[in-house]
């Protein structure tokens, strides 16, 4: 566990290192803020909640947390210093969780930092805090979701650019394999029973469950599952270049 904390503090630490780490925050804030405020309609609809400022995460999450997946092996890999840190006497899996968490706690941070609209919903309304809280737990653990898949991506390839895109690719057919542009394409060749496994799939299906206020244990037991998955996929892959 220490090696996991020590890859941890080192990546984090990158983050802030450069003004990319800024950079990204204040990108993702204007667009949350423009999201919300302009294309959600948030005060035209005149109630006390932030169902218009959570409706966008997905489509946000599938531009933005790709690029801060992009950089965690591919990067190490095209300037060479993969090498260094895999001869380092610590496990694979510490380096494979240490560098995810010091990702997903910089999206949480990004993400924490649109609390100042929770506070503007409850000086102007009388919100359910409930839902909201749920909403921010159901957008962190989507979040950690899509960074698990760009983080095996990135680990395919030594280009930023083709971990990026192909992250990109890879969730949104996550995010909309429940939308009937993919179920209504399906249900043309196959059973029911497929139709349901696929939908289920989708990042939208469990997150907007998680929006309305329930946190029902099945969507967080998908996305950790989820997460662990494609964790494991990114060890194995980077074990495979590794050998290679």
């Amino acid at each position: 566990m220490r090696e996991t904390l020590a890859i941890f503090k080192r990546e984090l630490a990158g983050y802030f290192a450069t003004p990319l780490a800024f950079v990204f925050m204040i990108i993702f804030l204007f667009c949350v803020g423009g999201f919300t405020f302009y294309l959600g309609g948030h005060f035209e609809a005149g109630q006390a909640n932030l169902k218009g400022f959570f409706q966008f995460h997905p489509w946000l999450y599938l531009f933005l947390i790709p690029a801060i997946a992009m950089r965690l092996w591919a990067e190490e890999r095209r300037v060479g210093t993969i090498e260094l840190l895999l001869s380092l006497p610590i496990p694979l899996w510490s380096a494979v969780l240490g560098k995810f968490l010091a990702a997903w706690v910089f999206a949480g941070i990004s993400l924490s930092l649109t609390f100042p609209m929770w506070l503007t919903v409850a000086y102007l309304g009388d919100p359910d805090h409930g839902v909201i809280l749920a909403g921010y737990v159901g957008s962190f653990f989507m979040a950690g979701g899509y960074l698990a898949i760009g983080s095996c991506i990135s680990a395919t390839t030594r280009n930023q650019v083709i971990a990026f895109v192909v992250s990109v690719v890879v969730c949104f057919l996550f995010t909309v394999s429940g939308l009937p542009i993919v179920t209504d394409f399906v249900s043309v060749w196959a059973p029911q029973a497929v139709l349901t496994t696929i939908a289920s799939f989708s990042f939208l299906t469990h997150f907007e469950a998680i929006v309305e206020g329930v946190i029902d244990l099945r969507d967080i037991i998908y996305f950790v599952t989820l997460i662990g998955v494609w964790l494991v996929a990114c060890g194995i892959v980077v074990d495979m270049k590794k050998a290679g």
